[in-house]
């Protein structure tokens, strides 16, 4: 067993608790968070690749010993010993997501401690719980153990914005978890659903009772499990029915907590959808659902994006329809569609941070985010919209940057499958998305300043720099080797298109 596999997970936990008795305590707070942060990417890189079996057990499908007893072990079809230890699988996939959850929140918690002028060991408390949980459910093999921290997720988000001070924040908030409220248990009504069919929580377990008729693939509790958990995936990204509340959290947390929201939403898609296609990849309309809810993200949240007067609520639904992107990936079902969907995410959490903590110094210069009282700053901070420039053509796909090479990869994918017809509208809504990046970048830096527009500090904190320049330089690089990050993904997304646990 790897202890560096569980040491992703709690490492931040600690870390948050310790900061978390360091409150007001602010030169300690600023000090001390940037040296923990800087493990969040470190520890994922200095791991190898393999499994953590917490109690020792491991899944029947590993363990050949078990395997060849199988009987034994058997009743009515059903696993009848219950193993409640939980498995953790650390491979070039995870790596690679783990790695950029953990760059991106290494940026987040740099920038919030010099953006702030009195850092807050809530806020970083908040910030390292959700990275703790966020790792958690990339890494898990257990489903109950997702749904643990999918709770302490979600209670984090809540948490990063309940300390924003933003007006209306608590408003919101307190929406989100009325919404999560009704959610979480009805993903948690599925998971029992699925113990109570197979017997058990380990997915790997779940899918080998699956696949050797230990369980029956055509009962109707199994569909009405895989409905209940379709619906949690859709509150945890931010997916339709739920993208309106959830580009509202974007716009009432501070931009550095915004960049982390979405790694999280990302991150949660990619679990809660590989589980997806994993456990019920033999019900074809798992993989209908999937392409049919993505489509309708995408053209929701572009549409929702172009009629938005505040910057943050503007990119919140451009990143609905981004996440729509990845799932088009997944449910094409091919082995090259799922690494540019794994690809697509990868790049939108990366793009997206870019765009909140670019157009978050708009907010930390003026106080504000109405794209109707801002202009003309690009003569006071040009190189910073340079860089947000850059980033709204990422987002769009304009070459060489990341997220072209993963659009390209997803059209090309569709015409693969026979779906040309999804490549046309990815085509479309890119320029769309390129067109409303374009007209708020002009309304807040292009067009004259108002006159009643007040600037309350012409410096910008050099973090917030160094975290833009970060950013942009991956993206570069990830546009231009594009191999070198599908390598990664390559693996798991030819283990999902075969139906291979």
């Amino acid at each position: 067993m790897n202890l560096l596999i569980p040491l992703m997970v709690i490492v931040p936990i600690l870390c948050a608790l310790f900061l978390n008795l360091l409150h007001k305590k602010d030169r300690a707070i600023k000090a001390v968070t940037i040296i923990l942060a800087l493990a969040l990417p470190a520890l994922p890189l200095l791991a190898n690749y393999g499994f953590h079996y917490f109690g020792g057990y491991e899944p029947l499908l590993q363990n050949p010993t078990l395997s060849s007893n199988l009987p034994s072990f058997i009743t009515g079809g059903v696993l009848s010993t219950f193993h409640p230890a939980i498995t953790y699988s650390f491979q070039s996939a995870q790596q690679l997501f783990v790695f950029i959850l953990g760059l991106v929140g290494l940026l987040a918690l740099f920038t919030s401690v010099y953006e702030t002028r009195r850092p807050s060991g809530v806020y970083a408390y908040m910030l390292f719980m959700g990275i703790a949980a966020m790792t958690a459910i990339l890494l898990t093999d257990d489903i109950f153990n997702l749904y643990v921290f999918f709770e302490i997720a979600a209670l984090a988000t809540v948490g990063i914005v309940l300390v924003s001070n933003i007006k209306g924040n608590y408003e919101t908030a307190l929406k989100y978890m009325i919404l999560g409220s009704v959610a979480a248990p009805l993903l948690l009504l599925g998971i029992a659903l699925l113990l109570g069919v197979t017997g058990n929580v380990n997915i790997t377990d779940i899918i080998y009772s699956l696949k050797t008729g230990m369980v029956d693939p055509q009962n109707p509790v199994l569909l009405m499990a895989c409905g209940l958990i379709v619906f949690g995936w859709l509150y945890g990204s931010g997916l339709p029915p739920f993208h309106t509340i959830k580009s509202a959290i974007y716009s009432k947390a501070l931009p550095s907590g915004s960049a982390m929201i979405q790694a999280f939403s990302v991150f949660t898609f990619i679990a809660l959808g590989i589980v997806i296609l994993r456990i019920f990849s033999f019900l074809p309309l798992s993989q209908w659902v999937i392409l049919g809810v993505s489509l309708l993200a995408m053209i929701l949240g572009i549409t929702m994006a172009i009629v938005q007067t505040d910057i943050k609520r503007m990119i919140g639904f451009l990143a609905v329809g981004e996440l729509g992107y990845i799932g088009i990936g997944l449910g094409l079902g091919t082995a090259f569609g799922i690494t540019a969907g794994l690809f697509q995410a990868v790049n939108e959490v990366m793009i997206t941070a870019l765009l909140f903590i670019g157009f978050g110094v708009v907010l930390y210069q003026t106080g504000i985010s109405d794209t109707r009282k801002l202009g003309g700053l690009m003569v006071r901070n040009p190189g910073v919209a340079l860089l947000v420039l850059l980033g709204g053509f990422a987002m769009a796909g304009v070459p060489p940057l990341n997220a072209f090479q993963s659009k390209l990869m997803l059209i090309q994918a569709s015409i693969d499958a026979g779906f040309p017809e999804l490549g046309v509208i990815m085509i479309l809504l890119s320029i769309v998305t390129f067109m409303t990046f374009m007209k708020a970048f002009h309304t807040v830096y292009l067009r004259p300043k108002p006159a009643d527009l007040e600037i309350k500090t012409e410096t910008i904190p050099k973090a917030t720099v160094i975290s833009l320049v970060v950013l942009l330089v991956v993206c570069i690089i990830f546009g231009l080797f594009p191999q070198y990050v599908t390598s990664y993904l390559q693996p798991l997304a030819t283990s999902l298109a075969g139906g291979v646990a």
